[in-house]
């Protein structure tokens, strides 16, 4: 990151680029406004075009069309790279040669061993470098860490996650396509994968299951983190739509992280079985919702529930953790460090290592 004079005081914002200019960008640069250091000051496309309809869409950003010119740009601090999943790695690599810290869009690359050499180059070149799971950073899920810190749930006695979105089968697109790191376990199961990670560190053993799409990739998958006294069981799917919350399971209360838990903003926090069956049913159909919906408003007994609504899509944390890093001169967040972005990983190599259902 450039420096000041030593007259001068030290930076207060970091300057960020976006390598690319799809959905997840154009979220990222809505979501910048939210954060309290850092500003957008530049755009990266191989197409000129789309950097320019980038540019002009967010208030006229300088436009760069190579990544050797954007790591070589004393004005930019560091790159939110927003572009395909197999091109992270490719991308990472030249920007931390460069030492040019980079937040890397989900997942941050494809295999655990692409992730264990990037993780190495930051530390060769001493830069930053980190996942962007932003979820890991939201309001709501730091009040999940400290509810778990104050024993509010008592002894964890199990956690079940879900997310599922349907997929219209596309063996081109990006969620089915080999060839563009697709399948549901990268684009859908990091997400409770990484939360349980972030929640309760690394497992003891992991195993799982999964179903193929016709490309060959998961089109569904089932895991199962086994911890000290407990078990997560996880899912991610394109086959179906999933209730999608993120339950944690005490001797004391139950905890649920409101749908779609990835965007959490909503912890319910139940300590009876009717507060329990009424606020978070079963199921994830239509029926189920209005029964939650309906019980959440009721004054139950037992019944607690921690509203932490946000504006825009939620980026602005992470980014702001990341760019607080990146000014005291970190190469790591210390909630979403590359450790936990290679075990991910790994945990997804060893359910696909097993033969598809």
């Amino acid at each position: 990151m450039n420096t000041t004079a030593n007259n001068r005081q030290p930076p207060s914002i970091v300057r960020w680029a976006v390598l690319g200019t799809g959905t997840i960008a154009s979220t990222f640069a809505e979501d910048i406004r939210w954060a309290g250091n850092a500003e957008l000051v530049a755009v990266c496309s191989q197409t000129a075009e789309a950097a320019a309809a980038f540019s002009q869409r967010f208030g006229g950003l300088r436009m760069l069309t190579s990544i050797e010119a954007l790591a070589a740009d004393a004005e930019i601090d560091a790159v939110y790279l927003a572009t395909p999943n197999t091109a992270h790695f490719k991308h990472a690599q030249s920007l931390l040669r460069a030492k040019v810290p980079v937040l890397v869009e989900k997942p941050l690359v494809t295999t655990a061993a692409e992730a264990r050499h990037l993780a190495q180059l930051a530390r060769e070149t001493n830069t930053f470098a980190m996942e962007a799971l932003w979820t890991v950073f939201l309001p709501a899920v730091n009040r999940v860490r400290n509810l778990i810190a104050v024993n509010a749930i008592g002894t964890v006695t199990g956690v079940r996650a879900e997310l599922g979105y349907v997929k219209a089968f596309d063996r081109d697109s990006r969620f089915f396509s080999k060839a563009l790191g697709g399948g549901s376990l990268l684009d859908l199961g990091v997400y409770p994968i990484g939360l349980t990670l972030a929640l309760f560190g690394f497992p003891q053993a992991v195993s799982g299951r999964w179903r193929a799409a016709p490309t060959g990739v998961d089109m569904s998958a089932a895991i199962r983190m086994k911890y000290p006294g407990f078990d997560a069981t996880l899912s991610c799917a394109f086959d179906r739509n999933g209730s999608n919350r993120f339950i944690i399971e005490g001797d004391k209360a139950s905890l649920a992280i409101n749908e779609p838990f990835l965007q959490a903003s909503r912890i319910i926090v139940t300590r009876n079985p009717l507060a329990r069956h009424l606020a978070i049913p079963l199921g994830s159909g239509r029926l189920s919702r209005l029964i939650g919906k309906a019980g959440r408003r009721l004054p139950l007994p037992g019944l607690t529930i921690h509203e932490h609504g946000f504006p825009g899509r939620g980026l602005q944390f992470e980014i702001e953790a990341a760019s607080r890093a990146i000014l005291e001169g970190k190469c790591e967040q210390q909630l979403m460090p590359l450790g936990a972005s290679i075990a991910a990983l790994e945990i997804i190599e060893t359910v696909l290592a097993q033969p598809a259902s």
